[in-house]
C-alpha cells in the first residue's frame, strides 16, 4: 500500500536542531523522573489477599492461580478479550499480545509470570492461539467468576443498562468483555495477593509499536476518534496472506 511522502515541518541548519532537539531533551529527562516516581508508588500500593479459588482450563487440563505461578513469585496476567463462542480474539488485544513472546525469558528473569486468560471455552481459545502463532501460556476463565471479578467480563442485563463497573467507576460498555492486566503476587505465607490492575488507556505502556511509532515524524497518525481503528490481526495486513 503507497503512503504520501512527508512534507517536513520547517528545515533548519543542524546548529538550530542541535538547540531545538537539546530543549526536548530536558522535557523528556522530566518526562522520565515523574514515571520513575509514578512506577515506585504504584509499586507501594498495598495487597489485597485472594480468599476465592480460582480454577482455569488450558494445554494440560485444570490448572489453579497459584499453578499459574509456576516457580516465580510474581504473576502478569493479560485479560484477553475472547468470549465464548467468538469466531477471533479482539484485534486490540492480539496488538498487545503480539508483543509479548520475545520477552518472555526476560520477565522469568526477573521473577515473573506471564499468561493470558480469556472468558472463552480452551478449545476456542487453542484455535485462535494456533491461527496467531504464539507461545504464552494462556487460559480459559470460563465457568469461574475471574473475570467477573476482575472487571473484564460482564453480565448481559449489565450491558443492557449499559452501566458497568469497569476501568475502577461506572461506565457505558456494549460488549460483554474489556482488556485489562492484572498483576499478583505470592507472599511469604504462600498466599496470593492482588496488586494491581489497569485497563482502558492504562495498557497502552504494553504496546511497544507505539513506542516506536511516537519516535517517528507521523506518529501513531491517529486522533481520538479513530483511536486503533488501523490495527488488524497481524495475518490480515495486506500482503502477510
Amino acid at each position: 500500500m503507497k503512503t504520501a511522502a512527508l512534507r517536513p515541518p520547517k528545515v533548519v541548519p543542524r546548529d538550530r536542531w542541535l538547540i531545538a532537539r537539546r530543549e526536548l531533551l530536558q522535557e523528556e529527562k522530566k518526562f522520565t523522573r515523574q514515571r520513575e516516581r509514578l512506577t515506585a508508588r504504584r509499586q507501594r500500593l498495598p495487597w489485597v489477599r485472594l480468599e476465592k479459588d480460582y480454577a482455569f482450563a488450558g494445554p494440560g487440563g485444570r490448572a489453579s492461580l497459584g499453578e499459574l505461578f509456576g516457580d516465580k513469585h510474581q504473576l502478569v496476567v493479560y485479560h484477553f478479550m475472547l468470549g465464548p463462542g467468538w469466531a477471533e480474539g479482539c484485534k486490540h488485544c492480539s496488538f498487545v499480545v503480539d508483543h509479548v513472546d520475545g520477552m518472555l525469558p526476560h520477565l522469568a528473569a526477573k521473577d515473573v509470570a506471564f499468561c493470558a486468560i480469556s472468558h472463552a471455552p480452551w478449545p476456542e481459545i487453542r484455535s485462535f492461539r494456533k491461527r496467531m502463532g504464539w507461545k504464552f501460556p494462556w487460559f480459559s476463565a470460563h465457568g469461574s467468576d475471574f473475570n467477573a471479578d476482575f472487571g473484564v467480563s460482564f453480565d448481559p442485563a449489565e450491558i443492557t443498562r449499559r452501566k458497568v463497573f469497569y476501568n475502577f467507576t461506572l461506565t457505558e460498555a456494549e460488549c460483554e468483555e474489556l482488556p485489562g492486566l492484572s498483576v499478583f503476587a505470592r507472599g511469604e505465607d504462600g498466599a496470593i495477593y492482588h496488586t494491581y490492575s489497569t485497563y482502558s488507556r492504562g495498557l497502552e505502556n504494553l504496546i511497544n509499536t507505539y513506542n516506536y511509532l511516537d519516535l517517528v515524524p507521523k506518529g501513531r497518525d491517529e486522533d481520538p476518534e479513530t483511536t486503533m481503528r488501523w490495527v488488524r490481526h497481524h495475518d490480515d495486513y495486506a500482503g502477510v496472506r
